[in-house]
């Protein structure tokens, strides 16, 4: 039978009948996502009113009519409106009270979920009676609201154990981690999954058979362990998880994180107390959270990157982007393998050239590696995996970069390399053709130096390990050509990342303020401070992991040289440890080598600290304790005063840029909402008095940079008040 259009008096959704089920299709022309803004609720609330009142109508199906998006969540915008606490719980109040309407629905309803289903959307397809997933790689589930410093707020603290059991529903939860349609079906989240060109004709069927009686409604709960299934199963298995879950959560996230912690207070109430009075809580702990530093901090985040997202990098809106089907990709080491790889995950055709086959071919087995683990995670299917091994070739000539649209070098951190590089390369490139180098702290100016071509010349920075980290910085000297610019940064973003434009100095941005940041510990390193109490701090504070560990990790060879180029250019403020160069001249690398100022086993896991890196310190300094504050003052105030002279500068094109930049660059810790978000909370006035304090202690490390001294006689801040 048919469908025929009934009553198009909707903004956001349509409603069709087939037969005897109604087709409720989510598409608001106004977004380019389906989220449960005010527009879809009022929607929802009169389709509801309908189908009480039809009685011809015996099943609804719920789906989109957006590609690969069922429901994103809730508006966020929203949640900026929200005054105090109790305006948050009753936000939730009514996002409870709405999926709750839907549960009880006269007829029942299945989700038809093609797409992301998040937050809200999740929320809403778990008090449907069915539950049917597209087989894609584009549909995922979760509850990411973690993510804001926030909980799921319309119900999903209750029913999302109910559904998936405990176990599974806390590690959804804690982590905001998405589950994959099969994974989804396996620990019964989703009751079916199917193609998606079917995916509509099957979930009409199922209403039916729903509304027959010769189908029952979700069960749920049906995978997960056997053994968790059993511990979960009784009140004192239940105590057990929940105190596990605790003391993780608080090992994980050193106590700076609310939302887990609230999260876990939520869904243990729905089990002792019942699912009314979890709700309550759920309402509570969310109009408490809403109100935090953190959850702040978290949201001015979420809508920064968002609004990068629009952002071309060039001011003048005529300018236009260059298609991008091809690149090469010269140095098949560690980095080029890396942006070789996220490169064909675009759908990007890439030469990657180094100089004998050897080298060629262990970066194409690199590729291959990080491609297999995304196959094996499920990430991608077999087709995936073949279509992208298949777009890159190598080769130790020029062949096959004439054609290339883009030639990204990734080789040495050394400007004569570099230089000759860039002479070469440029006799076999198109003529339209962009060069962009990724280095990470010789001013793109200089290398423009060797060029025939300087305004098709850009930097992009990728960060190591390249498939993980989410930043680029893309450089731009006073000679790049705007259409460049435009270029990189929107294929910057088909790549995945988080594309932030920085003009030209030495250390860019991202270094420039780390490299502060790393001096002063290595020079509390030569006091006498011992490594694991530095890190320890730094962690505690939030950063992923300490200034000493960072070191070995990304290599004290690559450290070593990239501190020296910038102490070059900035001078004696910027002048590396004592303890690094020593290090450094004895021979430790730091992990590659497996060994650094840590121990590693065979496979390269961190053992603890070496103790004999002590006797490598000129003086053999007598190691004592310090203060983790001391520690922290020292280190952050660093990195907080050269981020408002890189400010200051013109390298960064606003405080929002840096925040982004810092948090997705070098881990700085997310929920002080970057460098500039830090100093607005400390105030840029307690700011300067911190600076004065340890500048008169170590003369010229710490002299306040002018804009702060200027802003903080006029009272002023980087980012407006929330």
């Amino acid at each position: 039978m048919t469908a025929t259009a009934v009553r198009p008096a909707f903004t956001t959704l349509r409603l069709d009948i087939d037969g005897d089920v109604a087709i409720v299709t989510i598409d608001d022309p106004n977004a380019p996502v389906n989220t449960l803004n005010r527009a879809v609720i009022e929607d929802f609330t009169r389709v509801f009113e309908l189908l009480e009142g039809e009685t011809a109508v015996r099943a609804a199906v719920l789906i989109s009519g957006k590609p690969d998006i069922f429901i994103a969540g809730a508006d966020i915008e929203q949640f900026l409106e929200l005054k105090d606490a109790k305006d948050a719980e009753a936000l939730s109040r009514h996002g409870q009270e709405l999926v709750g309407r839907l549960e009880t629905l006269r007829v029942p309803v299945v989700a038809a979920i093609n797409g992301a289903c998040l937050g809200g959307g999740l929320e809403s397809a778990l008090a449907c009676a069915y539950r049917i997933a597209a087989d894609s790689p584009k549909t995922v589930l979760g509850l990411p609201e973690v993510q804001l410093g926030l909980i799921p707020g319309a119900g999903g603290t209750q029913r999302l154990p109910r559904t998936v059991g405990l176990t599974a529903a806390l590690d959804m939860i804690l982590t905001g981690k998405n589950v994959r349609a099969k994974k989804a079906l396996q620990i019964g989240l989703v009751d079916e999954m199917v193609h998606p060109a079917i995916l509509r004709d099957v979930a009409v069927k199922r209403a039916r058979e729903i509304a027959d009686g010769t189908r029952a409604r979700s069960e749920g709960h049906k995978g997960g362990a056997i053994g968790a299934r059993a511990l979960e199963g009784t009140p004192p298995g239940r105590a057990i998880v929940f105190h596990q879950a605790r003391q993780r959560t608080k090992e994980k996230t050193n106590g700076q994180y609310p939302a887990p912690l609230a999260a876990i207070d939520a869904i243990e109430t729905g089990y002792h107390k019942g699912m009314e009075a979890g709700l309550a809580e759920e309402a509570r702990l969310f109009g408490e959270l809403s109100q935090t530093e953190v959850s702040r901090q978290l949201i001015f985040l979420f809508f920064a990157t968002t609004g990068l997202k629009k952002d071309t990098g060039v001011s003048d809106p005529a300018v236009k982007a260059l298609p991008v089907r091809k690149i090469a990709v010269l140095g098949a080491g560690f980095m080029g393998a890396g942006i070789t790889t996220v490169a064909v995950q675009a759908g990007t055709v890439v030469r990657l050239k180094d100089a004998d086959t050897t080298r060629v071919a262990n970066g194409l087995r690199a590729v291959r590696e990080v491609l297999k683990e995304s196959l094996t995670k499920r990430r991608t299917t077999r087709q995936q995996f073949d279509d992208q091994l298949v777009l890159v070739s190598g080769t130790t000539d020029y062949s096959g970069f004439r054609d290339a649209d883009l030639v990204i070098e990734a080789v040495f951190e050394d400007i004569t390399v570099k230089h000759q590089v860039i002479r070469e390369t440029e006799k076999v490139m198109g003529e339209n053709a962009i060069f962009a180098s990724n280095t990470s702290t010789i001013p793109i100016a200089r290398l423009a130096q060797a060029s025939a071509r300087p305004d098709r010349l850009i930097g992009m920075h990728f960060f190591s390990p390249v498939h993980k980290m989410p930043l680029l910085e893309v450089i731009v000297h006073e000679g790049t050509a705007p259409e460049v610019i435009a270029t990189v940064v929107a294929y910057g973003k088909k790549l995945g990342k988080t594309v932030i434009v920085v003009n030209d100095g030495p250390g860019f941005f991202a270094n420039r303020i780390l490299t502060p940041y790393i001096n002063e510990a290595g020079k509390l390193l030569d006091e006498g401070a011992k490594i694991e109490q530095i890190d320890r701090a730094l962690v505690e504070f939030g950063f992923p992991v300490g200034p000493i560990t960072l070191v070995d990790e990304v290599g004290i060879d690559v450290a070593g040289k990239a501190g020296n180029i910038i102490a070059d250019a900035f001078g004696e403020r910027m002048r590396p440890s004592v303890s690094l160069a020593h290090v450094l001249s004895s021979g430790r690398f730091g992990r590659k080598n497996r060994k650094g100022f840590y121990k590693y086993d065979e496979n390269g896991k961190k053992q603890g600290v070496d103790a004999s890196v002590y006797e490598l310190i000129p003086g053999a300094v007598a190691r004592r304790d310090y203060t983790a504050d001391e520690i922290r003052e020292r280190t952050v105030m660093a990195m907080l005063n050269e981020a408002a002279r890189a400010l200051e500068d013109g390298i960064i094109r606003s405080p929002r840029d840096g925040d982004i930049g810092a948090v997705f660059g070098i881990g700085f810790p997310p929920f002080r909402g970057g460098p500039f978000r830090y100093m607005d909370t400390l105030g840029i006035g307690e700011v300067v008095r911190r600076l004065e304090a340890l500048n008169a202690r170590f003369p010229g490390r710490y002299e306040p940079a002018p804009i702060l001294t200027r802003m903080a006689a006029a009272g002023e801040r980087f980012h407006p008040a929330d």
